[in-house]
Formats: C-alpha cells, sequence, structure tokens
C-alpha cells in the first residue's frame, strides 16, 4: 500500500478542544515522547483537562508548522519490555492545542500570557537553552533566548494578569529551575526592569528543578512505511520511546524550606499525575535521584562497555544476556554502587531491576562502541564516585568497578584480540589520556614496562582524576592483577575470579 494514499492524521482522528493550561517551550521527540504524553495521560485519568500550546524556541528549525497541520495531532509508540514481555503500543496524544512561531507572530506568542486558564511553563531547549544572553534588550521583537522570550512574557503577563505561573524546565543541566529563574533576574536587571517586577518574578512564580529520564529514539524512519501502514493513515509526526520513564521534581528553588515545600504542595496538587499512576516523583531533593540515575544508569553503561567489548560482545542487550558478563554488571548494580546513594535500599532495587530490563529492550539495539565515547572521562564522572565512596565510606574494594578500570586500560591499547587483534576506533576528546595510553603499550609491547608501571601510571593521573589512585590501599595491586589476567586470559575466565 502506497502510504501516499492514506488519509492524514487528522482526517482519522479528531483534534479534542481544551484550554490551554501549558505553554510549552520546544516541540522536539523529547516533550512529545516525554511531557505531552504525561499532560495526555493525566488527562485521561483525571479532569485536568489541560491543554498544550508549543512553542518553537529556535528561529531557524522546528516542526511547528507540522504539528499545526496536523491539528497538533502525533502517533507516539511506547515499546519494550513490560514485566518480561517484549510490548510496542501506540496512542494518539491529544493535548497540543496550538503551535507558535514567535519569529512569524510575536503577538499571537505574547497574548496567551493574558489567558487566565494558563498555568505551567514547559521547556526543554537544550542544554545550552537557559543561558543570560546581553543582546536580549528590545522585548518588543522577539529575543534570541529562551530566557529573554520568557522574560517578555512574564512582562506581558505581569501587566494584564499578575497571576503567577508553574515554571517547570527540563533541560539536561543541573539545578535547571534555579538556573532558569537566575538568569531570567539577572535579564530583567540587565534591561533596568522595574523592580516591583522583578519581585513579582521572584516571590509569585514558582519554579522548580527536574530530572527527566525516558530514552526516545525519535521518528521510526526504519519502521514509517510499516507503522503508517498498519495505522491507516499518514503521520510525519510519529514519534518512539521507551516504555520507562520517570519524572523528578524539586521545590529547592528557594532558599526557604517552609516555602519549598509549600510551592512543591502546590504543584502536587495543580498536577495530579499520581492519579494517573505515572513514575512523575515529588521530591524534597532530586539530587540523590540524578546520583541513582548516574550511577546506575550511564555507571553501569560505562563499566560494561570494555569488559564487554573485550569478551566479544558488540551491544548492551547481548551482555546482560551473557551470562557471566550479565552477572558482573548485575553484581557492580546491586553491590557496589546500591549502598553509596542515600535512597530506600526497596526504591533502589526496584529502579535497578528497570535499569535492567530497559536493555534487554528488544527494540533497542544498542551498540557498545556507541558508548565507548570518551570512556576516560565517563569513568571519572559516573563510576570514580563510586570507587571512592566504597573505599572511603565503606572501608571496600569495589572489585567490579576497578576491573573494569583495568579493562578500560586494556581496551586503550587499541586491539580486540577475540577479532583477531581488530584495531578498536578509540574516540575521545582527552587526547593526552589517548597519546599516554598509546605511549605506555608500545613500550609494553617493546618490553621497556610491565604491567604494573602501566597501571601506577594511569591511577596516577592526578590531574584527571581528582586524586592519585595508587595511594589507597591495595588498589594499584588489584588493577594490575586484573590487567594481567585480562592479558592472559580470555575475558570471561578472569571476570569469574572476582564475580560471586
Amino acid at each position: 500500500m502506497d502510504i501516499q494514499n492514506l488519509p492524514k492524521i487528522n482526517e482519522v482522528n479528531k483534534k479534542e478542544n481544551k484550554p490551554v493550561k501549558v505553554l510549552q517551550f520546544g516541540e522536539g521527540n523529547f516533550l512529545r515522547a516525554f511531557v505531552d504524553w504525561i499532560i495526555n495521560s493525566v488527562n485521561k485519568a483525571t479532569d485536568f483537562n489541560a491543554g498544550v500550546a508549543v512553542v518553537q524556541p529556535i528561529k531557524e528549525f522546528g516542526r511547528v508548522k507540522e504539528l499545526g497541520e496536523a491539528d497538533g495531532l502525533y502517533t507516539l509508540y511506547l515499546q519494550g519490555l513490560q514485566d518480561g514481555n517484549a510490548v510496542r503500543q501506540s496512542e494518539v496524544i491529544k493535548c497540543i492545542q496550538d503551535t507558535l512561531n514567535p519569529y512569524l507572530d510575536y503577538e499571537k506568542y505574547l497574548k496567551y500570557a493574558e489567558s487566565e486558564d494558563l498555568q505551567f511553563v514547559i521547556s526543554n531547549t537544550t542544554e545550552a537553552g537557559i543561558a543570560f544572553d546581553p543582546n536580549d534588550t528590545d522585548l518588543t521583537t522577539t529575543p534570541n533566548s529562551y530566557p529573554g522570550k520568557l522574560l517578555a512574557f512574564l512582562e506581558r503577563r505581569y501587566k494584564t494578569n499578575k497571576k503567577g505561573l508553574f515554571i517547570i524546565p527540563c533541560e539536561l543541566i543541573d539545578h535547571n529551575g534555579a538556573t532558569l529563574k537566575e538568569v531570567l533576574i539577572k535579564l530583567a536587571k540587565h534591561n533596568n526592569m522595574d523592580n516591583e517586577f522583578i519581585e513579582w518574578i521572584e516571590n509569585e512564580n514558582k519554579f522548580y528543578n527536574t530530572l527527566v529520564d525516558r530514552i526516545v529514539p525519535g521518528y521510526p524512519r526504519d519502521n514509517a512505511v510499516e507503522f503508517q501502514q498498519q495505522l491507516g493513515y499518514q503521520d510525519q509526526n510519529m514519534v518512539v520511546g521507551e516504555i520507562f520513564h520517570l519524572w523528578c521534581i524539586d521545590a529547592q528553588t528557594v532558599l526557604d524550606k517552609k516555602v519549598a515545600a509549600a510551592n512543591l504542595k502546590a504543584l502536587k496538587e495543580a498536577f495530579p499525575t499520581e492519579k494517573a499512576g505515572l513514575n512523575v516523583l515529588f521530591v524534597e531533593s532530586i539530587v540523590p535521584y540524578k546520583q541513582r540515575k548516574v550511577k546506575i544508569l550511564n555507571g553501569s553503561h560505562t563499566t560494561l562497555v570494555p569488559v564487554s567489548y573485550l569478551a566479544g560482545i558488540d551491544a548492551v542487550k547481548e551482555t546482560i544476556e551473557d551470562d557471566v558478563l550479565g552477572k558482573f554488571v548485575k553484581e557492580f548494580i546491586f553491590d557496589e554502587v546500591i549502598p553509596t546513594i542515600d535512597i530506600p535500599r526497596d526504591q533502589m532495587e526496584a529502579y535497578s531491576n528497570s535499569v535492567l530490563e530497559r536493555y534487554m529492550n528488544p527494540y533497542v539495539h544498542h551498540l557498545l562502541m556507541s558508548i565507548a565515547l570518551n570512556s576516560s572521562t565517563k569513568y571519572k564522572e559516573r563510576v570514580l564516585p563510586t570507587v571512592l565512596q566504597n573505599i572511603q565510606n565503606l572501608n571496600k574494594l569495589p572489585k567490579h568497578a576497578l576491573f573494569s578500570l583495568a579493562a578500560l586500560i586494556v581496551f586503550y591499547r587499541g586491539v580486540r584480540p577475540v577479532d583477531n587483534n581488530a584495531v578498536i576506533a578509540l574516540q575521545d576528546t582527552n587526547t593526552l589520556f589517548l597519546d599516554l595510553l598509546k605511549d605506555l603499550w608500545t613500550k609494553y609491547d617493546s618490553k621497556e614496562i610491565d604491567e604494573k608501571t602501566i597501571v601506577k601510571t594511569v591511577l596516577g593521573l592526578k590531574e584527571h582524576w581528582g586524586v592519585d589512585l595508587n595511594t589507597f590501599a591495595n588498589v594499584t595491586d588489584f588493577v594490575t592483577e586484573s590487567l594481567i589476567a585480562i592479558l592472559q586470559n580470555p575475558m570471561r575466565d578472569a571476570i569469574a575470579k572476582i564475580i560471586k
């Protein structure tokens, strides 16, 4: 069937008219597969009845035109493992009511600031989106930055409505809500705006820090024709995401703890995600949850890459399915990472099991070499804190994490023995680390140095690690023993000496 002969999505599905309660900066895959899906789910489960007006934050490109042509309708596919079963499900998201391009119609965008229905501002304008732009001085025309656009919007609201908003950024930076608030106030002062208006921004609007988690591959290019034939309509705005989702929100954007608690309670009441059974957590602080994600999800990725790749495995899913390597990863998470995070053990175990299930997603082929980029820095940021906390706080040698470090050193030798010494395409912006390892392995191959010299040199890179790892008892010896075991034995035999 030629999909060009199929009807359009808005010819088959009807738009549901709802009051616009949410102004959303960003129309990309993540927001549509995560935030809009959550709003759509709350609408279906409760009387939330919230519509979304989507703002295109970047002048050069966006999807508001295409979304507008489809009446804001699009299909979301969620796929992955659920209770051990492979699941792929689709639904039409119907919460988007309007699409706004402030570069083409600035007044239409600002007019929403006057709305009595509007309650929320949500954004995802990339990590670089929340930044102070000193050139945003003329708010009578469309400002360049996201904070500039939001400041102009808030100024119109202050002059016409004065009702504060819930402002919830989803950009992947630390303290995103607090940072956005700080940038807005800085920009307002830069523009010599009225002090009463600045106080209104700070006191009447509620800002939140967030942590978001869902893998969103985006438009299903490989399956687009198949999906549209199955659906029976054309949809150029389709998006694919994994089933797992997590949204942690805190109100630590004010110093007063009582005010923060009240702000969090107010948002929880206004945004009844709990009634829809969603994994949206309103927490005192997102910090331990961020640690959990970085240490478990990202950290286990970083830990398994050199070990699995040198064992002859190419993808994450195959790693977890392997009896030996799967056990290695699980023991790293449960025995070495979980004890270092201040979240109840049962919650940590539930999250960890969900991560392992995500790794087994039959619809995702996550190649190890795509994760291997900048492994030296990733190990420092994602795994080293676990190593140090085990040694310093728990008085324990984290053998799985340190074995992975030994494997990483061997990985940076640049050859894969199980694949006839095929060259590993090493990619690392830390060229000093790359050059050092290349030099060390060259000297080793010419018998100028031994294994322990390699290990001591790498562990002693204080400018990289922030600490000389040789100063911790037994670390140098264990990493050296592991490195020798990896060089002299098949990887699974080397691992067998440390797993339970």
